[in-house]
């Protein structure tokens, strides 16, 4: 109940947020970020919401690569269509890098560590990976602090909650704008997902 009211609210945001930005396509970054990106992913990109990601001190070229993949609709899992395919249609390749450039140089938040028993299981996936189910370390792409490198997006002090769902939707398919993640996710289980994630976020 309380994700579909979140969900519900988000859309209304949405909304005024497109029109907004669709009057004024030219905005500054920091004013985009700050009056509209905000209404969903919180001020300086510290969303509170697991909705929706947080996007302060998220790696620049991840965070291009996204914009980008919304605007051309290759990124297309359910609500990068309902959220994000609308919002990125009216972003110049200059605004993105702006955009970019603003939220990659924002504070990023600190992640908090959660059940001991899922955080020891989270960290074998995520520095050892799954040698048996050929499920390669996270930290080989995502760097050992999670922090993200490159095209590789930050994990650490990202919602769990988001996290795991991405997850998923690599694995159903329904996000497939990153090849590199639907082999690495293929012979997951829901419980090694929730471990990795719990994990990479607390970084």
């Amino acid at each position: 109940m309380k994700s579909s009211l979140a969900l519900a609210v988000g859309v209304s945001a949405l909304l005024a947020s497109g029109a907004a930005l669709a009057q004024q396509p030219q905005l500054p970054a920091p004013e985009l970020a700050n009056n509209v990106c905000m209404s969903c992913h919180g001020p300086e990109g510290r969303s509170v919401s697991p909705i929706f990601p947080r996007l302060a001190g998220q790696q620049k070229a991840y965070l291009v690569a996204q914009l980008q993949a919304f605007r051309n609709h290759t990124r297309s899992d359910p609500l990068a269509q309902a959220y994000m395919w609308g919002m990125a249609s009216q972003l110049s390749d200059s605004g993105i890098d702006e955009l970019a450039s603003y939220y990659s140089a924002q504070q990023p938040v600190a992640g908090t560590a959660g059940d001991p028993k899922l955080m020891a299981a989270g960290k074998k996936i995520y520095t050892d990976g799954i040698p048996a189910e050929k499920v390669p370390a996270c930290s080989s792409c995502h760097g050992v602090d999670a922090q993200g490198v490159g095209a590789f997006p930050r994990l650490g002090g990202q919602h769990p909650e988001y996290l795991l769902a991405q997850l998923e939707r690599f694995k159903s398919g329904e996000r497939s704008n990153a090849p590199i993640m639907l082999g690495v996710v293929h012979n997951m289980t829901t419980d090694q997902f929730k471990a990795a994630a719990a994990y990479a976020a607390s970084k």
